[in-house]
């Protein structure tokens, strides 16, 4: 079957490339790439010339290390922003995603505008901006987009988007010389400057990096990358949504990085990730007074965490499955107890506890632990592959709604190599 556009959508290459991107055949994915042409040309009233896609990401163990230059272990996942491109030559990006007006910025000078703050067109304006800060080109484009990464599950859809954004870029005007930190230092930018979300550089870098790595921060401007070789296919990967609003929790979010910081002080640094594991344990006990037990909590748990990190890549490289699963409960349970970012007095909810406590008494779940921020919001949970019965179960307590069965992604974000 071909689409409109001229692009091949049956046949071993497209169902290899879907098994490959999406971890499902060709025939689950056709009505995705078939809808988009079509309203790629009802839209624009041209045809389009090539499809992107961007994942969705997970942090598999490092919870709250990013900010304070520490480790994170995390991966890229098979849901993901997909779009349609044409290149036009009149110096405007514009960008129409299903079920939101149509956005259009003129790529040469993206202005900022405080009323589109929290706005798509925000993030597409500070992509823009950073690349032409950066010395990179830029140019317009026409883009129809569809996404099903979950807004909401804490997998970054909003990154996933903004990767997108930034690999079109690369693609079509730079020559595809962008390396992965660059288009993910582009994409927080915007979200930092443009949209008006403080945020790490966690997410963007696992999106712009695809596969299962290890980040460390230790130099912000330039994190160091590890690879890891993820061979756990005998595991299915869930991220539940347990409810709870963010909304009010910013308090929250920001006291981690504020104690962390104090925590660092009294070591005269700025940031724990500037004090070495074996500083920290021979002088912890003569600081411990000058800060509250809460914030010399999440101080030691900043250490053993990025320690986890560590050994969880180790676990993985050696196929040490059992291993690998301890340190992503351990991580866990200092999320709770030490990190203590389970519950939020202001939130008012014990869903990410109440969460946790139901899948521990599970059969088939082998691990779990909070995923992301924390206070409200999500838990990361791994079960046993054949095991459909945990996927059954899982749906009963939450609701199918709010299951999301993921698989890990190879590829970053990227231009689909599909035939015409």
């Amino acid at each position: 079957m071909t689409a409109d556009c001229g692009f091949k959508l049956e046949g071993s290459a497209f169902d290899g490339l879907c098994r490959e991107i999406f971890d499902t055949d060709g025939a689950a994915q056709r009505g995705r790439f078939e809808t988009l042409c079509e309203a790629h040309r009802r839209e624009f009233g041209v045809c389009a010339e090539a499809f992107y896609s961007s994942p969705g990401r997970i942090e598999i163990v490092g919870n709250h290390t990013d900010h304070n230059a520490g480790k994170v272990l995390c991966a890229a996942i098979n849901f993901d922003t997909l779009c349609c491109v044409s290149q036009s030559d009149d110096g405007f990006i514009e960008v129409k995603s299903s079920g939101y007006p149509k956005i259009r910025v003129d790529a040469s000078n993206p202005e900022f505008c405080m009323s589109e703050i929290g706005t798509s067109i925000a993030l597409v304006k500070g992509v823009a901006d950073y690349f032409g800060r950066s010395g990179k080109k830029v140019g317009g484009f026409k883009a129809t987009m569809t996404s099903n990464v979950p807004k909401g599950s804490g997998v970054s859809s909003s990154s996933s988007f903004e990767l997108v954004i930034a690999e079109i870029l690369n693609v079509l005007y730079n020559g595809c010389d962008c390396d992965a930190i660059f288009k993910a230092k582009a994409a927080q930018y915007a979200e930092n400057v443009y949209f008006g979300k403080p945020s790490g550089l966690m997410d963007q870098s696992a999106i712009a990096l695809g596969g299962v790595n290890l980040i460390d921060f230790r130099d912000l401007e330039n994190p160091a990358v590890e690879n890891a070789n993820w061979c756990f296919d005998d595991l299915d990967i869930y991220v539940i949504a347990t409810g709870g609003d963010h909304s009010n929790l910013t308090d929250d979010y920001s006291a981690i990085t504020v104690e962390m910081k104090e925590a660092a002080a009294c070591f005269g640094k700025k940031l724990l990730g500037e004090i070495s594991r074996k500083e920290w344990e021979m002088k912890k006990q003569s600081v411990r007074s000058k800060l509250s037990e809460r914030a010399f909590l999440r101080a030691e748990h900043f250490f053993e965490e990025n320690e986890r990190v560590e050994n969880a890549v180790k676990a993985i490289d050696g196929k040490d499955e059992e291993a690998f699963l301890g340190i992503v409960n351990a991580s866990g349970l200092s999320s709770r107890y030490k990190l203590q970012n389970t519950y939020s007095q202001s939130g008012r909810n014990k869903n990410l506890e109440n969460a946790l406590d139901a899948v521990a008494e599970m059969p088939y779940v082998l691990a779990s632990r909070v995923h992301g921020g924390g206070f409200a919001g999500t838990i990361l949970v791994l079960t046993k592959k054949s095991a459909n019965e945990a996927e059954h179960r899982l749906d009963a307590v939450f609701g199918k709604e709010n299951v999301f069965r993921l698989s890990i992604r190879r590829y970053g974000a990227i231009r689909l190599n599909l035939e015409k």
